[in-house]
């Protein structure tokens, strides 16, 4: 059983009630700092461990890092997906103040609309590694590629190569095994978003690749598969497999109706391109000049 906690009450899965319990499309803009923190708890079907799961929220960019944490473990190991620069105190507070020890800070791909937060966690926590795809071309202390497992304790996360929003981009899914949390998460990164998908108009982007990586390496996963992306624009904090399967306006239809639409978004380049894209290359370092970041592929 999945518990999920929001604002008002815990919600739990399997549950009576859908998963858009979680929807947020009631919030106006001008309240969403009130969410910034979604928060649950998930209890393996078998196994009798524990993973800590946060969901976080960066109102500027619409930004989404996710905290995972196997609580059952002596050292509490834990793991950050796409942390953002303007929120790393936070998350670091809460790290501490969980009693986690955060050994990697993750990113799905490069960001064009916010700088990651890697690099100032590096800075401020030495030990944590820095986590991005090799195909991404970027410096990161461990560079991974589809297939390889991020362990931390006796949870891992798997890597899918999902490329077409940027040439790089990875979609992480919890673990399958009889000691891993049901129902799986995927964390989609740009490539799925809740009933959208990221552009695919600069950064080595393709529209056919896009199409392809989703239906090869998402909705391949079994339908109950909670996927959580790396932004939303709407209100929404979690969607499944076969949601998206069903309902997303893009991906639901033919890849020609698929690469149609992508083609005539007509919309404008992220304000921070330009910042975010060089700093992103290089683990999100604030000043080059002051750091290095040493690629390895262990």
């Amino acid at each position: 059983m999945l518990r999920i906690g929001c604002a008002r009450a815990p919600v739990y899965w399997p549950s009576s009630k859908p998963l858009r319990c979680l929807a947020l499309s009631a919030v106006t803009p001008n309240s969403r700092a009130k969410w910034n923190v979604r928060s649950s708890t998930a209890d393996y079907t078998s196994g009798g461990g524990k993973l800590l799961f946060h969901q976080l929220f960066e109102e500027e960019s619409y930004t989404y890092t996710y905290l995972l944490a196997d609580a059952s473990h002596p050292e509490k190991p834990a793991v950050l997906i796409d942390p953002v620069d303007r929120t790393v105190e936070r998350d670091l507070k809460l790290v501490k103040e969980l009693g986690l020890k955060l050994i990697y800070a993750m990113n799905t791909h490069v960001h064009a609309d916010h700088v990651t937060g890697t690099g100032l966690i590096k800075m401020k926590a030495p030990s944590v590694k820095s986590v991005i795809s090799s195909a991404s071309n970027a410096k990161a202390d461990r560079l991974i590629k589809a297939g390889e497992k991020i362990i931390f304790g006796n949870l891992f996360l798997e890597v899918r190569a999902t490329p077409g929003h940027t040439s790089g981009c990875v979609t992480y899914v919890s673990g399958d095994g009889p000691c891993q949390p049901q129902p799986r998460m995927a964390f989609t990164g740009d490539a799925l978003l809740i009933r959208g998908c990221g552009r695919t108009d600069f950064q080595g982007g393709s529209s056919s690749q896009l199409y392809h990586s989703v239906h090869s390496q998402i909705f391949t996963l079994p339908k109950e598969t909670l996927v959580y992306p790396a932004h939303d624009y709407k209100g929404f904090s979690v969607s499944t497999v076969e949601e998206e399967m069903l309902y997303n306006p893009r991906l639901s239809k033919d890849e020609e109706t698929f690469k149609n639409i992508l083609e005539n978004l007509g919309l404008p380049y992220p304000k921070k391109i330009d910042v975010a894209v060089p700093s992103n290359m290089v683990c999100g370092l604030q000043d080059i000049s002051l750091k290095t970041v040493q690629a390895t592929s262990n």
